[in-house]
């Protein structure tokens, strides 16, 4: 039996589930650079105080955005609350390696983590099984 998969059969993660919360943390850079660079709005063209959108709704494009960002800084938040509380001072590595799939061997020599490979992979295995309890809830 494949090891990763017994692993996860014990933290009561199907493979499929796997799949959808690495998805889910491969979305996280994505979410991180609209948070970063989307801060205003789009206006629609205006001919004296008639505004001329695709449909001309009355709509707070304002509003919207804010809304938007609130959502996906939850989402933010809750992988790096996950990562932090599965590995403590090593979350942003846990990070690199589940949501910027980067491999371990990448983050041992580059960023020069002290532990042993299948210690790191134990933390994880461990955020993949936090990160399934708080997701969807």
């Amino acid at each position: 039996m494949d090891k990763r998969k017994s692993s996860l059969k014990n933290y009561g993660i199907s493979s499929k589930r796997y799949k959808e919360l690495c998805g889910f943390c491969e979305q996280y850079p994505e979410w991180k650079e609209e948070l970063a660079y989307n801060v205003n709005t789009v206006k629609s063209q205006q001919i004296g105080n008639v505004s001329y959108g695709s449909k001309n709704n009355i709509s707070n494009k304002t509003a919207d955005l804010a809304l938007k960002r609130v959502f996906l800084q939850k989402k933010v938040d809750l992988i790096e609350k996950t990562a932090k509380d599965a590995a403590g001072e090593l979350w942003n590595e846990i990070i690199k390696s589940a949501c910027y799939e980067q491999p371990f061997w990448y983050l041992r020599d580059i960023s020069e983590i002290p532990i042993s490979r299948s210690a790191f992979y134990d933390y994880r295995r461990y955020f993949f099984f936090l990160l399934n309890q708080r997701k969807d809830t």
